[in-house]
């Protein structure tokens, strides 16, 4: 029986190569989500599934088609440079300029990503299932997203990875034209990425943080490399030439997917 009450998949004759789109109908969401897949063509099974998460403005497509991440993963799993693995691709829930990947009073955008998405991919394909292993990144507000719901969820994943992520719910108020304040209590630990890289310090898997030297949140990213640091938190940290744009997010996603994969 599906997770979903409705599931709409894209007819394979029209599609383009290495992507797959779907549509389900979410009681998180209280209506549809989408998510663009990208599948390997291998016979493996139980492959690891990477929920990669987009920024303000953006959507489902936002990745392959501005980012062209399907690609970037199929030269590397053809080049043997990283394991075969599955990459889910899904909207934040379109409300406003960005949802921030939290619950709102509205909808569960959280659950969205932690519940939904996993059980679209399973259902999408078989080749994951509950046994496979589970990463989590994005850029920018995604990055944030990452970094807070995987410190929040540690045990169910392997592994986070933040490009370019604000560093706090306040912070992501300057790409926001809606009131953040409006959708959640500020003042609730709850939305803060450190709070929950520090509350589950001794069970977060490998962690990854990097931005570019001309990008507008270098400064974020740096108080979150220094945050870490100072509690002894493991995680690796990078910075590279290049600014808050899709160019630096297509070069830069190969860090991830060497840091998940190889």
């Amino acid at each position: 029986m599906s997770h979903f009450k409705t599931v709409e998949i894209a007819d394979s004759k029209f599609k383009p190569d290495l992507l797959t789109f779907m549509t389900v109908k979410s009681k998180n969401l209280k209506g549809r989500g989408d998510i663009v897949f990208y599948i390997p063509e291998t016979d493996e099974k139980d492959l690891p599934l990477l929920i990669l998460m987009h920024g303000v403005y953006g959507s489902s497509w936002s990745w392959a088609f501005s980012g062209g991440a399907h690609l970037t993963a199929e030269e590397m799993i053809s080049s043997k440079e990283v394991k075969p693995f599955v990459i889910a691709m899904p909207s934040d829930g379109l409300a406003g300029d960005g949802t921030g990947y939290f619950a709102h009073e509205r909808a569960d955008y959280e659950k969205w990503i932690i519940e939904d998405v996993p059980k679209a991919a399973q259902e999408l394909t078989n080749q994951v299932s509950e046994k496979s292993k589970l990463y989590i990144a994005g850029l920018s507000m995604g990055g944030f997203g990452a970094l807070r719901l995987g410190a929040k969820y540690a045990d169910k994943f392997s592994g986070i990875s933040a490009h370019s992520a604000p560093l706090s719910a306040q912070r992501l108020q300057h790409f926001i034209e809606e009131e953040i304040s409006g959708m959640i209590d500020l003042d609730n630990p709850d939305f803060s990425p450190l709070y929950w890289l520090e509350k589950n310090a001794n069970k977060l898997p490998p962690l990854r943080v990097d931005c570019g030297v001309d990008d507008e949140l270098i400064e974020d990213n740096r108080q979150i490399h220094t945050a870490l640091k100072t509690k002894g938190i493991p995680h690796s940290y990078e910075e590279f030439s290049g600014a808050h744009t899709w160019d630096y997010w297509h070069e830069h996603l190969r860090d991830t997917l060497k840091f998940f994969f190889s």
